[in-house]
């Protein structure tokens, strides 16, 4: 037997630890004894059925995982591999890591870096994973530390805590937007040269504003988004990951055709196992691993779901560890 979140939605929607047998575990090629899971916003919406983003019922929420593989059916791992997952809908159409097992289809996993614990790569998890796809894409189209100033918002959350830390050791001037400007230092220790309060960004504006950064790294959405491109230099580039403050876009072309500002769209749940293996390699050298003590903060199994109210409303500082086996 092993211990779970398990989400249930019979006798109206709760969320509760449980003791589940091995027997129940979903269809899958590949067997994973999980040493440790995250706690990110959208397995808060999950457990608190805030938002319906559970596929089908029962289900064990969480969107990442890493431990050691227990069996094994697929040709790339065998029994002892230590592995970590990041999306691929599991925590919503496939059972996920808030359990002390799983099991999964093989072609989702990748091997855990080398020189990475499983506990660091949790506190990297989806979040650093996504901020890392962000930079990678800005760096893409072109973005360099010369072309000027990139805003980071929604900074004091999990992606937002690591694009800063990554934007700064490769060179770049970070702005970080906050709604807990007491959070000051913390974000200037991970690297942000300035702060501004999120208000400056989060209510409706103009169509066009003053140029104020090359690049932008949003996981907030709504009128966040459209003032961030507003705000951005001509022919700058944003990366949009995230919806904290709502899925809709209230904006114009405006920045589109008269300045040349590119939107790229970051989807981090089906990247390619290429694509998952380079940004895990690039978080491996292009991350200071001395900032996850700061970044993160852990807790058990049994401790996880209380924690869920304040991670969406917003005062959780980065991230969320999870050690499944206490």
């Amino acid at each position: 037997m092993f211990k779970a979140i398990l989400i249930e939605n019979t006798d109206g929607y709760q969320a509760q630890l449980a003791d589940l047998h091995d027997e129940q575990l979903p269809a899958g090629d590949v067997t994973v004894r999980v040493s440790y899971s995250t706690l990110n916003y959208k397995d808060g919406l999950a457990i608190s059925g805030k938002s319906p983003v559970v596929r089908q019922f029962p289900m064990i929420p969480g969107i990442d995982l890493a431990g050691t593989v227990e069996t094994s059916n697929h040709p790339h791992y065998q029994v002892g591999d230590r592995v970590l997952l990041n999306g691929w809908g599991v925590g919503e159409s496939h059972w996920g890591g808030l359990a002390q097992k799983a099991r999964l289809r093989g072609d989702w996993l990748i091997p855990l870096p080398k020189g990475l614990s499983e506990r660091q790569a949790m506190a990297i998890g989806t979040a650093g994973y996504t901020a890392m796809l962000c930079l990678l894409a800005l760096e893409r189209h072109g973005l360099t530390p010369a072309r000027g100033e990139v805003l980071v918002t929604g900074a004091n959350g999990g992606v937002g805590s690591f694009a800063i830390a990554l934007l700064a050791r490769r060179g770049y001037q970070v702005i970080a937007a906050t709604g807990r400007i007491g959070e000051t230092e913390y974000l200037k220790r991970l690297g942000a040269a300035t702060v501004i309060d999120r208000n400056e960004l989060s209510n409706p504006g103009r169509a066009l504003a003053k140029e104020r950064w090359a690049a932008a790294i949003d996981s907030v959405g709504s009128h966040t988004l459209a003032n961030v491109c507003a705000g951005t230099h001509a022919d700058g580039v944003v990366a949009a990951c995230g919806l904290a403050q709502g899925m809709e876009f209230p904006a114009t072309v405006a920045p589109f055709i008269l300045r040349g500002v590119s939107l790229l769209g970051i989807n981090s749940v089906t990247r390619s196992y290429k694509e998952r293996v380079e940004a895990w390699e690039r978080l491996c050298t292009d991350l200071d691993l001395s900032l996850l003590d700061q970044i993160t903060h852990e807790v058990g199994l049994s401790e996880a779901m209380p924690v869920v109210e304040q991670l969406l409303n917003g005062k959780v500082r980065g991230r969320v560890v999870v050690d499944v086996n206490r």
